[in-house]
């Protein structure tokens, strides 16, 4: 899934921009939005579902017969709700958000911490077109599921008896007295870490038993606790599974040109250069 933020003041038109953005991508494929409020009023006083968070539940829904939903709660955020979007969409339009680092479209001068792929004093100077061009070339927003998915819906899923998977995570501390990890920064020497990674794919995939394979490993930021690198094997049978995972982030980690920095609270190096 490709994310894209839209931000700018309330008088730059980034709303009706992010409205032209999603009715251009939902002809390529499936497009979820999330809008960043500054209030929050629906079914908040006297309702039922109001009665149910008051009775303790931390999550609420409002289901209605035709499929219309709503959800309340105090425990969602950006990333929670775009893990939870990766499987299902191809887009994912964030407007407001302006200090997540994701790729934006800057209309005004707005601050913002992600990377700017057009800006503009407002939405009408946007060339929606460029905007989509630069948007293809970023990095996907991929989940352990939306890798999943992707190797459920393979053709050859109809000979699959397994998928066996690999995550791994920053590890806050290697042992109980050692400094605690704050968070890694990845880089990738970019154009070879894709190719390695995709003729890494295609070797696993040529093995006897195994149908589908998808590697991905994350860059920038990744704070201890969060996930970095994900394996997913679409094989016939367990065995043939699990060794392709095995061997792919072996060879993921031997093959591929991904070098990590570690911020810990005493110390910051690159690992590669210890």
């Amino acid at each position: 899934m490709h994310v894209l933020g839209v931000v700018g003041y309330s008088d730059t038109g980034k709303t009706t921009l992010l409205e032209e953005l999603a009715e251009r991508l939902a002809e390529r494929g499936r497009v979820a939005t999330v809008k960043h409020l500054h209030e929050f009023d629906i079914d908040v006083e006297g309702k039922d579902t109001a009665r149910h968070r008051a009775a303790g539940a931390d999550r609420t829904y409002g289901i209605i017969d035709d499929g219309e939903w709503f959800a309340t709660g105090s425990d969602r955020t950006l990333q929670g709700t775009l893990e939870d979007l990766a499987p299902e969409f191809d887009y994912a339009l964030v407007e407001g958000f302006s200090r997540v680092p994701i790729p934006q479209v800057v209309v005004g001068d707005r601050d913002h911490a992600g990377e700017a792929l057009a800006t503009a004093p407002d939405a009408d100077a946007i060339d929606v077109d460029e905007v989509i061009e630069a948007l293809d070339g970023t990095e996907p927003f991929e989940t352990l599921g939306s890798l999943v998915r992707r190797v459920k819906d393979d053709p050859a899923a109809e000979r699959a008896g397994a998928i066996a998977t690999f995550t791994g995570q920053v590890r806050a501390k290697d042992a109980p007295g050692d400094d605690r990890t704050e968070h890694l920064t990845f880089e990738k020497y970019k154009g070879v870490a894709e190719q390695r990674l995709a003729d890494l794919e295609r070797a696993l995939e040529s093995r006897d038993g195994v149908l589908s394979v998808e590697l991905h490993h994350r860059t920038g930021t990744i704070e201890a606790g969060e996930d970095i690198v994900f394996v997913v094997v679409l094989a016939g049978h367990r065995t043939e599974a699990f060794e392709a995972v095995s061997d792919g982030i072996d060879r993921l980690k031997e093959d591929v040109p991904i070098f990590k920095k570690e911020i810990t609270v005493e110390d910051s190096f690159w690992v590669h250069e210890r």
